[in-house]
């Protein structure tokens, strides 16, 4: 009688934890995690007017291989692309922001990671005729297109470190 009893319930318990381990709990929300500390590393000062500094950071990304927008006097906004599998590609955008500050400008920077994945779509075609009906085949040729998979914001200070230096180095000693 116990072990009847046991079975019963084991079973459903059983069941239930498999279920439970199928499903995913979601990541922590991200703004969790934001410490909006005043020690950013988004932000580079500069001793030159904000036109100038903006156009120092127009021409770090440019000598990077960045597709620049066109420039705005305080705004840059640079495009770069990878391929680093062949059904793998990122978008890396950075954005530049000059604003006047007290010792000349501050330069803003944010940068945008873009994952894109090739995925294949199959396609079908079909035929009707009055009457008789219709049949569907699909396409022996399947379309393949790019999917963005993910986006995020790069918050790693080398990344905007490494970028701050090549600033600093075109400036020349301003």
């Amino acid at each position: 009688m116990f072990f009847r009893l046991t079975r019963r319930l084991l079973l459903p318990l059983l069941s239930g934890a498999l279920l439970a381990a199928c499903v995913t709990t979601p990541p922590a929300p991200a703004y969790k995690h934001e410490s909006f500390d005043s020690n950013s590393p988004f932000e580079y000062w500069s001793t030159r007017e904000p036109g100038n500094a903006c156009e120092l950071g127009r021409r770090a990304l440019l000598s990077q291989g960045y597709q620049v927008d066109e420039p705005k006097p305080q705004n840059i906004r640079g495009e770069k692309l990878f391929q680093p599998a062949q059904d793998y590609g990122m978008r890396l955008s950075i954005n530049l922001v000059c604003l006047p500050s007290n010792v000349g400008t501050v330069i803003y920077a944010n940068a945008l990671q873009t994952r894109f994945a090739l995925k294949a779509g199959g396609s079908s075609a079909g035929l009707s005729v009055a009457g008789i009906g219709s049949i569907s085949l699909p396409w022996a040729a399947d379309k393949d297109s790019l999917v963005k998979v993910g986006e995020e914001t790069i918050s790693d200070p080398d990344f905007y470190k490494r970028l701050f230096t090549l600033i600093e180095s075109l400036d020349g000693g301003s």
